[in-house]
């Protein structure tokens, strides 16, 4: 075979690589879902930020870190550097573009702003425990370690953002709803379907969906996880 011929053929190998990404879904549906995910995500940060009556920059930095903190923890635990947050711009304009729809029309999203926030939150929850799965298992991490990194990489903007606002993280808090419960669920469901080969993008979305309505069944009838067991008072 030629040089040239040869070049062609590695040239369109090249090209049909592009066409899937490592985690199985097209670029564009992957890209969409994260990006989706960010701007739900920062719009929470954002509105707690104006629950908490922080100014301009406090409302930019609040979403900023709740949309991108748990994505760029992922990355750094997958060695995937520099993280997506730093090297693709519309991971800052999408964020930065929620942040100052919720600055200027908070009011409109929702009078009970407290409310909203957990609602985009539980939004943001199901869309990134599953992305975070599934890049983290496209890695090459283990089972384990890919449902670990799906609920990180759920939960790791929303615990940023209460601790930075001082608020008890929800995850920690004693009465707190279902949470990570949720989000492991669904990183399981996808690692599951990633390892037996029939993962696609409809059920990406649909593990998405079904967090996303845990979370807010957990919050509308006070779904807790189980305490620990008390000792027998002495008698």
């Amino acid at each position: 075979m030629s040089s040239t011929a040869s070049g062609a053929v590695e040239l369109t190998a090249a090209l049909l690589g592009q066409a899937v990404s490592p985690s199985g879904l097209e670029p564009a549906l992957e890209k969409t879902l994260d990006l989706i995910g960010v701007s739900v995500f920062a719009v929470s940060g954002g509105l707690l930020a104006i629950r908490k009556g922080f100014e301009l920059v406090g409302v930019i930095s609040l979403a900023l870190v709740t949309a991108l903190g748990g994505g760029v923890l992922r990355d750094l635990l997958l060695g995937a550097t520099p993280p997506t947050a730093f090297s693709d711009v519309l991971y800052l304009l999408v964020p930065l573009a929620a942040a100052a729809i919720v600055f200027v029309g908070h009011w409109l999203i929702n009078r009970t702003v407290n409310r909203a926030v957990l609602i985009f939150d539980a939004a943001g929850l199901g869309l990134f425990c599953v992305t975070g799965a599934v890049k983290a298992a496209s890695f090459g991490a283990s089972p384990v370690g890919a449902v670990l990194i799906g609920v990180i990489s759920a939960a790791g903007g929303g615990i940023i953002r209460d601790v930075l606002a001082n608020e008890p993280p929800s995850i920690f808090h004693r009465d707190s709803t279902l949470y990570a419960i949720p989000a492991a669920l669904g990183a399981t469901a996808v690692v599951v379907s990633w390892r037996n080969d029939f993962y696609s993008g409809g059920v990406a979305i649909a593990v998405a969906i079904i967090v996303f309505a845990v979370r807010l069944g957990a919050l509308r009838f006070h779904w807790r996880a189980p305490l620990p067991f008390r000792a027998p008072d002495p008698t």
